[in-house]
């Protein structure tokens, strides 16, 4: 498996595509400030017991829309000129970069689509209903996805903001790290859950610009490990069919998030479903917190030992809180 900067070859693959550097997360962090939560920090001795290691929850599932997605998506429409932002914004998303797009561009007020796969949980298209934005649904795969947000884009004029595969995007999801790194002195390593790969790559730029000494890692299902497989190959690979319960982390990496993970990640870990489960359960139960599937995989992951930080401080970040409660996964037969 790659280590964080192993060779000269991903720096090189990491400058040739854009990404954002510090500066432009603190920027990020800067224009976003009165549009989302500074969303709080959370410690569980019980889970800190059964891990080994002492843990520090970023609660990004009681953030605004109720993922850390409202961090790239206000990013990306307070960062467009206003003739732009007028004719409005279309992207592709499972539910929760959808949300986001529409409670961004409400804040804004300017029009917004999202496409959705008519597969997505209906509490999260209930939730790109709530915040005012045009649902198109489409077949579940990247292809009818990309194909729909060219429609839109064709018809209205809407500018692609895209849910990971964007640099103002990656310096938006990058500012949760900065402020649990401002919060928690002392951190040996931060942990993600990877999808798109957004999140993970504005992370590990962050922590790894602050301190070298944070070792940063990605956490994903082994039902969906086509990150892990990809960090490990050195290009991006397809996602097999899958039936992980972590709808959020469906999704393909891009060249540009690629890039950022080689460039600064230490390693992508994965865990079985019944980690995901368990490690929800423990959360709802210990925590007292509401988490989906995808928030739980890096909680999983160190359940399962399949990344082991015994003894050391470490940032977990909660990735979201967006699930239909009536069909939890220990519920269902």
């Amino acid at each position: 498996m790659a280590a964080r900067g192993d060779s000269l070859a991903m720096t090189a693959a990491a400058s040739a595509l854009e990404l954002p550097d510090l500066a432009a997360i603190r920027e990020a962090a800067a224009r976003i400030g009165p549009h989302i939560h500074r969303t709080p920090v959370m410690t569980c001795a019980a889970i800190d017991a059964e891990t080994g290691a002492s843990l520090f929850f970023k609660c990004e599932h009681l953030q605004r829309v109720g993922a850390f997605k409202a961090r790239g998506a206000c990013n990306a429409v307070f960062s467009l000129d206003a003739a732009t932002a007028e004719r409005g914004v279309v992207t592709h998303s499972s539910g929760n970069h959808g949300a986001a797009l529409a409670y961004a561009a409400r804040r804004r007020g300017i029009p917004a689509w999202v496409v959705m796969p008519d597969n997505a949980p209906a509490v999260k298209q209930a939730n790109v209903r709530r915040f005012g934005a045009t649902i198109r649904l489409c077949a579940p795969t990247v292809e009818a996805r990309e194909s729909a947000c060219d429609d839109v884009a064709r018809e209205s004029g809407a500018t692609l903001i895209h849910p990971f595969d964007d640099p103002r995007v990656i310096a938006g999801q990058g500012t949760a790290a900065l402020e649990l790194i401002d919060a928690i002195e002392g951190l040996d390593a931060i942990i993600a859950p990877c999808g798109g790969g957004g999140l993970l790559s504005g992370t590990s730029i962050a922590a790894t610009s602050l301190s070298q000494r944070i070792d940063v890692y990605g956490a994903e299902p082994v039902n969906a490990d086509d990150a892990a497989r990809s960090f490990a190959k050195g290009s991006v690979q397809p996602l097999a069919p899958t039936t992980t319960i972590a709808d959020g982390l469906r999704t393909t990496l891009s060249p540009r998030t690629l890039a950022a993970l080689r460039a600064n990640v230490d390693a992508i870990s994965t865990c079985s479903e019944a980690a995901i489960v368990r490690a929800m359960r423990m959360m709802f139960e210990r925590m007292k917190q509401v988490v989906e599937p995808s928030g739980a995989v890096p909680l999983a992951c160190l359940i399962e030992r399949s990344l082991d930080v015994r003894g050391k401080r470490v940032g977990v970040i909660i990735s979201g809180g967006n699930l239909d409660i009536d069909r939890l996964p220990w519920q269902v037969q």
